[in-house]
């Protein structure tokens, strides 16, 4: 069994990750820590969880009772937990934050999206966990950098509330929310760079824009992303390279009709679809933003660190209304 820890546990991807794991046949989670809430149930932060656990949020990490661990803190925290606390090299570290996905010197972390990077994360000791719509944008256009046809690149994307974390905000609030929709952080969103950076990996020397609007939905939980370019494929052609490049990657389909947010909502899938438009090719991409944007995605990984079936424990049921 593989000894977990989870660090920041009060949040929406750690209470993501706890429903994850509990049921994990190859997990024992032995310490969930969190200063705010150290001493109470975790049902009682996690409420959906009443019945289904015991356990309690640790005040501390206790590393000597773990082989892996989850930092699901802010952006910023990770860094600044790692900094103050001594972490055994044998111990395997999960990011959900921001702070590594980027290359800079010094970094030792994998970039942990497994449709680009499987084999370097099966050897890995530290990931990166990518973002949620960095996730999205990249399932819908690693095919085509793969393939060297990756030109300019126009992106709508729309997530839901549970994007923003669990912390109210002034544009996260039900009264705000609800019945409402609006664009931020135009053409600048923070997961930009890790975007560029992938497509780079795979495509030597792209230097085009990616033209990203990121939109606040007025739902709970998903993400659709849809993307054009200019592609000299046709239909037959952009669908076979999507299929081909995915055809051993279990959470992504390529689906044969525009798909719907539903489809992917409480699942660690990503559904895409392609279709061809005069010279431009169109890409809809569909994730659950906490489970293969953040937690689901993170068990991915983990799974493939520690050598198991990269789907186990992540058979999870879509929902239908």
């Amino acid at each position: 069994m593989i000894k977990v820890g989870i660090v920041g546990g009060a949040g929406y991807t750690a209470g993501e990750l706890l429903r994850i794991l509990l049921n994990h046949p190859q997990v024992d989670i032995t310490c969930i820590q969190s200063t705010s809430n150290a001493g109470n149930k975790i049902s009682s932060v996690h409420t959906d969880l009443l019945g289904d656990t015991e356990l309690v949020f640790d005040a501390e990490l206790n590393t000597d009772i773990v082989d892996a661990i989850f930092l699901c803190m802010g952006h910023g925290k990770s860094k600044e937990f790692l900094t103050e606390n001594t972490i055994l090299e044998h111990i395997k570290i999960i990011d959900l934050s921001h702070d590594y996905r980027l290359e800079a010197e010094g970094n030792d972390f994998i970039y942990g999206l497994p449709e680009i990077n499987r084999e370097a994360v099966k050897k890995a000791n530290k990931i990166a966990n990518p973002g949620c719509f960095a996730t999205a944008i990249q399932l819908a256009l690693v095919p085509l950098a793969d393939a060297q046809k990756l030109n300019e690149v126009h992106v709508n994307a729309i997530t839901g509330s549970t994007g923003a974390g669990q912390k109210p905000t002034s544009t996260s609030h039900f009264s705000w929310r609800n019945n409402n929709v609006s664009v931020y952080k135009a053409f600048s969103h923070q997961h930009l760079g890790e975007i560029k950076q992938s497509l780079k990996q795979l495509q030597n020397g792209f230097s085009e824009d990616v033209n990203f609007l990121p939109v606040r939905g007025n739902f709970t939980r998903g993400i659709m992303a849809t993307a054009y370019t200019e592609c000299d494929l046709t239909q037959e052609e952009a669908v076979k390279l999507y299929k081909d490049y995915y055809k051993d990657h279990p959470f992504v389909t390529i689906s044969d009709v525009n798909p719907n947010l539903k489809q992917v909502v409480n699942t660690n899938k990503g559904i895409i679809y392609v279709e061809k438009c005069d010279n431009k090719l169109l890409v809809i991409s569909l994730i659950d933003n906490l489970i293969k944007g953040a937690s689901g995605q993170a068990v991915q990984n983990m799974n493939l660190m520690f050598g198991l079936e990269e789907n186990t424990g992540l058979k999870l049921k879509s929902v239908a209304f």
